[in-house]
């Protein structure tokens, strides 16, 4: 039996962490009713919800609505009081504009919990303010240490931001708030930044910065290249192997197959 059989999850078709959530969700057994745009032109849909792209549609089911009309409204709140989850990732203050916001869906079934996904959060002079991976990254701090000495920062993979700080930190949220639920009965609302959800994926290096063992300046530590026992190297074949012994040990092994090769 999968861990989450028989939860029923209600996503607002969106872009990124969002779809990528509902699908983990999926993957652990739940019921994912994907609410996808209805409209006549195939490249509405955006980059992961078109038909090109049906990876982030792994293990759901989907319906197509025009959410400005009032009867899908009322189809989607019919779902909604039957559902244990709710995700949404629009800029504050649309679906509210929608009449599908928290209140509303909360008063229709107290129990749900209702995740949104943004990448600045629901409040704040940036709130408002389209983005992408690589802006969240900088904002919070991750970009800075990002890149080699005497070079410009560059972006790391969507890994960081889409996924790492918001598709892993909104599922986080959804399955802690579902405990609560099976203890209290109340639904709650989890609100899902990239930006806060970025600050915990820095946690162990503020670590290794606040014990002294990595600087401020690219490119002067082990992170960042200037030590040979963790770097990559380029081989025969134009390939890559990657190298890091840190502790003392692995660093002795390291240098002893290192002569016997």
């Amino acid at each position: 039996m999968s861990a989450l059989q028989g939860i029923k999850v209600i996503e607002i078709a969106g872009i990124g962490p969002g779809p990528i959530a509902s699908m983990m969700l999926a993957d652990l057994g739940a019921e994912v009713i994907l609410i996808e745009r209805k409209t006549d032109n195939p490249n509405a849909a955006g980059l992961f919800n078109s038909n090109k792209t049906e990876f982030f549609k792994r293990g759901k089911q989907s319906i197509a609505l025009d959410l400005k009309q009032p009867e899908a409204i009322q189809l989607v709140l019919s779902l909604v009081e039957q559902a244990d989850m709710f995700i949404e990732g629009f800029r504050p203050g649309v679906i509210e504009r929608l009449g599908l916001g928290p209140e509303v869906c909360l008063a229709r079934n107290k129990k749900m919990i209702y995740g949104r996904m943004t990448g600045w959060g629901q409040h704040g002079p940036l709130a408002q303010a389209a983005g992408h991976d690589i802006n969240y990254a900088s904002i919070s701090g991750v970009l800075a240490y990002s890149g080699f000495a005497n070079d410009k920062p560059f972006p790391p993979a969507t890994i960081i931001g889409d996924v790492g700080g918001g598709s892993l930190h909104l599922v986080m949220g959804m399955l802690a708030a579902y405990i609560h639920v099976l203890s209290t009965g109340e639904g709650q609302v989890i609100d899902a930044a990239i930006c806060d959800g970025n600050v915990y994926m820095q946690t162990l290096l503020t670590s290794l910065y606040a014990n002294g063992l990595v600087g401020e300046q690219r490119g002067g530590d082990f992170l960042t290249g200037a030590s040979p026992w963790a770097n990559t190297y380029q081989c025969a074949d134009d390939k890559y192997i990657t190298v890091q012994a840190l502790e003392p040990n692995f660093y002795k092994e390291f240098i002893t197959l290192g002569r016997i090769c």
